[in-house]
């Protein structure tokens, strides 16, 4: 199975394209003349033709981060390596199977949770979401096993990366077990490029103004691209992610790269900005049917603060994560956009309805396409702010939302977080609904 899913590539053709990567990354580095990647495919100046008809976007997002949807915490301390794999490949192969039965058509698996991999890399040891250890082998390929159960059952697979994230807290444990991997081939990142490590959000970060942090995040999505015959690479949007309780010490990487911006806040949404282009480039570099996308914070900016923004109250990209989403999607770096609206349409501080059609009309112009993300974990929840998401068990709010999705012009499909939901008791009328619309 591993060896049919690198068999795309021989391995002197696979190092070559990996070399050409890191080449166009090392040039990526330097500021750019212009902001616009090169390939004709996303020229402004000249015109592409719009992709080919496809069938609407029912996607699903499949979180490994501490085992959220997958693999099952029950698989890791088990008495044999045999078993442990056994446990996890039925484990996938229902899921598989139940997406299948409801319409879904697309999984987005989140191959690099953190600074692990949940693929055989050469650059990131093995997650310990697999066996418990940062760098153990757990006996097989999570994701070659991934695309070759989706693929059988017609279903696609994209590469969900969360690009800066190194671990998910900073406990003592978490500390002595990336030390550990010193060891290891290879090694984590925490202990290669220390100096590259920071504390934000009270988790394990790479700055994102460390310009060979940035073109090693690139190398790794290069790696996947060339290596697997994944339909898709997303990026979530953990980007700068901080809080006002731990925020990103990033004062000397600023002082040493921040020459020439008028604020720190611009020079970061430049950082984000390169890593965009960079990867976008390597990617169209490497396989142009790969498909490239972004799922960030559902608000962009907020009309009180720039007059391109939605009639919106909520946390923005542009200002709280420093990327500039609806940009990329103006040049054309981005084959598609997933914004997470995970609102109802009677929020007023972010109504659903209010957002999905800024998104339309931020696409309209250009072949970007637009998936909206939207929150399946909320339906049938109680909230004081959202009653709606339990009147009839949040099936009529649901329902509204996927009629919108499907009848405006300019909106591709839908994607919902997450899929361990789907199997949640609060869910399940919703989960009916989704099967009579879009089951098979």
């Amino acid at each position: 199975m591993i060896k049919g899913s690198l068999g795309f590539f021989s391995t002197a053709r696979k190092k070559s394209l990996l070399a050409a990567a890191l080449l166009l990354v090392g040039c990526a580095s330097e500021p750019p003349k212009s902001l616009v990647t090169p390939f004709p495919t996303v020229t402004p100046s000249q015109k592409t033709q719009p992709a080919p008809a496809q069938q609407p976007m029912r996607g699903v997002w499949l979180a490994t981060v501490s085992r959220l949807d997958w693999p099952p915490v029950n698989s890791v301390n088990v008495s044999s390596a045999a078993l442990r794999i056994r446990l996890q490949q039925q484990a996938l192969t229902d899921k598989l199977d139940r997406l299948k039965s409801l319409g879904i058509n697309t999984v987005f698996f989140q191959v690099k949770p953190d600074g692990t991999a949940l693929w055989r890399s050469d650059i990131l040891p093995w997650s310990d979401m697999l066996t418990g250890a940062i760098g153990e082998d757990p006996g097989y390929d999570p994701l070659a096993f991934m695309l070759d159960e989706a693929h059988k059952r017609g279903m696609k697979v994209h590469a969900w990366f969360n690009p800066y994230r190194v671990a998910v807290n900073t406990r003592p444990s978490t500390i002595a077990g990336l030390n550990r991997t010193l060891t290891r081939h290879p090694a984590s990142v925490y202990v290669l490029h220390r100096d590259w490590i920071r504390t934000a959000g009270d988790r394990l970060v790479l700055d994102p103004g460390i310009p060979d942090a940035r073109d090693w995040i690139t190398s790794i999505v290069a790696e996947v691209v060339a290596r697997y015959p994944v339909d898709g690479v997303q990026f979530d949007d953990y980007f700068y992610a901080e809080t006002s309780a731990s925020p990103l010490n990033d004062s000397q990487t600023y002082r040493a790269y921040g020459q020439g911006f008028a604020s720190k806040a611009d020079w970061r949404r430049h950082n984000t900005q390169l890593l965009i282009e960079q990867v976008s480039r390597t990617i169209k570099q490497l396989k142009p049917q790969v498909q490239f996308g972004v799922s960030p914070a559902g608000v962009w900016r907020n009309l009180s603060h720039d007059a391109a923004g939605s009639d919106t109250r909520g946390a923005a990209a542009y200002d709280e994560a420093f990327a500039d989403t609806r940009r990329w999607v103006q040049q054309g770096l981005l084959d598609y956009i997933a914004p997470q609206l995970y609102w109802p349409f009677a929020r007023q501080a972010a109504r659903y309805d209010v957002l999905a059609h800024w998104w339309a009309d931020v696409v309209k112009p250009t072949h970007t396409r637009l998936y909206i993300g939207v929150a399946l974990y909320k339906v049938g929840e109680p909230s004081r702010t959202e009653p709606d998401w339990t009147v009839g068990n949040g099936v009529p709010e649901l329902k509204k939302q996927l009629d919108l999705n499907e009848s405006t012009p300019g909106i591709d499909g839908t994607i919902l977080f997450r899929e361990n939901y789907l199997e949640q008791p609060q869910t399940q009328p919703a989960v009916r609904y989704l099967q009579s619309r879009w089951g098979r």
